[in-house]
C-alpha cells in the first residue's frame, strides 16, 4: 500500500513538472514560433501565457520591438547602445577618395511573418547576420560610389545617399519578414590628407573673398572721391 502511494506521488510530481515544462510565457513585444522535433509547426504564440506539448514542442522567440544594428569605429563602440554592433563600411567616392561610413539601421520583425522567418532564415541572430548586416553593408558600400567626395564632405550628397540606401533596403527587408524603420548615416570619415586639403582650399576661398571685398571697398571709395570732386 505504502509502495503504491509512493509510486503514485512520484508520478504526480513528474506530471506536474512535465506540465510546467509545457508553459510558455511570452512577453510584450515578443512572439514565439512553435517547433516540434525541430520542425516549424506554423503555430504562433502571442504575448501572455501559452501551452505547448511538454518534451515534444519547443519555441523560437522573436523580438517585435525596434532593433538597432549600428556600425562604429572601435573607439566609439562603447558609447553605442545598439542591439548589434559592427565595424564601419569602407568604400570609395566617384572620384576615388576612400571613406569609412558609420551608419544605423533600425528595424523590427513583422509578427505576421515570424513563422516564415523561422522556416526560411532562423533565429533573430541569423536574421541580423544574413539580411540586416549583409544587405545594408552591400548598399552602403555601393551607393556612395555615385557621389563625389566634395558632395559627401559638405553634406549635400549624404542625405541623398541615406535615402537611396533606405529605398534599396526596404523591399528586401519586407521580403524577408522585416519592417525597416530607419537608415541613418552618422559619420563619413575621410582620409586625413583629403580633409587637410579641403580645409586649405576653404582657407584660400576665404582669402579670395576678403580680397574681393577689399577691392570693392576701394572702388567704392574711389567713386565717392570722384563724386565729391565733381560736386
Amino acid at each position: 500500500m505504502i509502495k503504491n502511494l509512493s509510486i503514485g506521488a512520484v508520478v504526480m510530481v513528474l506530471a506536474f513538472f512535465a506540465l510546467l515544462s509545457g508553459i510558455r510565457t511570452i512577453q510584450p513585444g515578443e512572439v514565439a514560433v512553435v517547433t516540434r522535433f525541430g520542425k516549424v509547426t506554423g503555430r504562433l504564440l502571442s504575448p501572455g501565457l501559452n501551452l505547448v506539448i511538454p518534451l515534444v514542442e519547443q519555441t523560437l522567440r522573436y523580438n517585435t520591438k525596434k532593433i538597432t544594428y549600428e556600425t562604429a569605429p572601435a573607439e566609439k563602440k562603447s558609447l553605442s547602445s545598439a542591439d548589434y554592433k559592427d565595424i564601419p563600411v569602407d568604400t570609395n567616392t566617384k572620384d576615388g577618395q576612400p571613406v569609412d561610413i558609420s551608419y544605423t539601421v533600425r528595424f523590427s520583425v513583422d509578427p505576421t511573418k515570424a513563422t516564415w522567418v523561422a522556416q526560411n532564415i532562423g533565429p533573430e541572430d541569423a536574421l541580423v547576420e544574413k539580411i540586416v548586416k549583409t544587405e545594408s553593408r552591400v548598399w552602403v558600400r555601393n551607393v556612395p560610389r555615385g557621389d563625389s567626395a566634395e558632395d559627401l564632405y559638405t553634406g549635400e550628397g549624404s542625405l541623398r545617399v541615406q535615402n537611396a540606401i533606405f529605398e534599396k533596403l526596404k523591399p528586401v527587408f519586407e521580403t524577408n519578414g522585416l519592417i525597416l524603420d530607419l537608415v541613418g548615416i552618422r559619420e563619413i570619415a575621410f582620409d586625413k590628407s583629403y580633409v587637410e586639403a579641403i580645409k586649405a582650399k576653404q582657407v584660400e576661398l576665404v582669402k579670395v573673398e576678403v580680397e574681393k571685398n577689399k577691392a570693392a571697398q576701394e572702388e567704392f571709395k574711389k567713386e565717392q572721391r570722384i563724386t565729391a570732386a565733381e560736386g
